[in-house]
C-alpha cells in the first residue's frame, strides 16, 4: 500500500505544536503519532467520554479550548503545519 506523500511530507510546526510533539520538520502521520503518545503519557482522555482530548497547558495554544473531540484533534493540528 503506498503512503500519501502529502501525509509523509515532513512540515513545518508552530511553536505551539513544537512543544507538545517536539521539533519539527515532521510528517502528519508522525504529528498525529506523537500527539497520542503525550495524550496517553499524561492521562489526557476523558474517562466519561474516551474519544475527547482534555487539553493541558501545553495542548490548549494548539487546540485553542479545553476538551476537542479526536476527530476536531486532527483538524485543529492542521492548523500548526505549514
Amino acid at each position: 500500500m503506498a503512503t500519501n506523500s502529502a501525509f509523509a511530507k515532513p512540515q513545518n510546526l508552530t511553536p505551539e505544536l513544537e512543544a507538545v510533539v517536539g521539533k519539527g520538520p515532521m510528517p502528519r502521520t508522525e504529528v498525529v503519532k506523537q500527539l497520542w503518545v503525550y495524550i496517553k503519557k499524561h492521562n489526557l482522555q476523558n474517562p466519561q467520554a474516551r474519544r475527547n482530548i482534555l487539553a493541558d497547558d501545553k495542548l490548549k495554544p494548539v487546540f485553542g479550548k479545553s476538551e476537542v473531540t479526536m476527530f476536531e484533534m486532527t483538524k485543529l493540528v492542521s492548523n500548526h503545519l505549514s
